[in-house]
């Protein structure tokens, strides 16, 4: 574990530190498959604003306990609000700019990755989206179903997976509210990256994929992630142009870690990287 301070948080959701410069989040609402709650938006919310200011953090992964990753909104506390007209989803997405479990619509410039147990639904699958590695079990299950319960998958999922899967088959969720398999949403939708055999088995992938990540420059690695999100939002020159002279690009071509993986290369030999500044 890193000589690092996280902000305290609830028991609803776990803080820990599997490996070097790796932080694992778990939601842990095992019982009520971690449906979301406000006090777990909140924990998750100080942990990420804090570790995308950590600079020996580099990688984040996000899982859930039990059998489910997360089952989306508490649909029976959402159901005691609406009936007494304490909060509108309207006023939850506007008073929270990171979106669903302060995921959903993150623009963080590290990596996420999803390690996903027996399946996401709703604000969980919206999560899931908007990470960038994302791995499951072959028996998880994928569904947006909000149109069922008269509601709308308005967290960010609606244009991330429009982007990722192409319009008929993000109407395919979206409209219908069907449920797909683990190998559906790796090989037709294009959300998953990798299906693993177990449930046991999902952790020790993300680990893999977070420690291969980790082998790269940090510095680079941000820069790059920063020029994704950018892609999202702008076309292709104003991107470049948001990218070349941004923050993130700056430190990369100013930092260390270039001019040590130039010698290491020279030198033939593995790159020793230090975590990036402050920007």
């Amino acid at each position: 574990m890193p000589s690092v301070n996280p902000p305290n948080t609830s028991n609803q959701l776990l803080v820990s530190f599997p490996s070097e410069h790796v932080l694992l989040l778990t939601l842990n609402r095992p019982k009520q498959l971690n449906a979301m709650t406000p006090q777990l938006t909140e924990d998750l919310r100080k942990v990420l604003n804090w570790f995308e200011e950590e600079p020996s953090l580099w990688v984040v992964i996000v899982t859930g306990a039990g059998r489910v990753f997360c089952a989306g909104a508490d649909l029976k506390a959402w159901n005691n609000d609406q009936q007494q007209g304490v909060v509108t989803e309207q006023e939850g997405v506007a008073t929270n700019p990171y979106g669903f479990g302060s995921i959903s619509r993150r623009q963080s410039r590290k990596p996420f990755i999803a390690a996903v147990a027996g399946g996401a639904y709703g604000g969980g699958l919206e999560m899931v989206l908007n990470c960038d590695y994302v791995i499951a079990s072959e028996d998880a299950k994928f569904a947006l179903p909000e149109v069922k319960r008269g509601v709308i998958a308005i967290q960010g999922g609606i244009p991330r997976l429009s982007q990722i899967a192409g319009h008929q088959l993000a109407s395919e969720l979206l409209l219908l509210g069907k449920t797909i398999s683990a190998d559906e949403a790796h090989r037709r939708f294009g959300f998953v990256n990798q299906v693993v055999p177990g449930s046991d088995s999902v952790l020790r992938a993300a680990a893999a994929v977070a420690e291969q990540m980790n082998l790269n420059s940090p510095d680079a690695v941000q820069a790059t992630k920063r020029a994704l999100v950018l892609a999202q939002e702008f076309g292709h020159s104003e991107m470049l142009t948001n990218h070349v002279w941004g923050p993130e690009s700056k430190r990369t071509y100013r930092g260390e870690n270039i001019k040590e993986g130039l010698r290491a290369f020279a030198e033939k030999r593995t790159p020793r990287w230090t975590s990036p500044a402050k920007l």
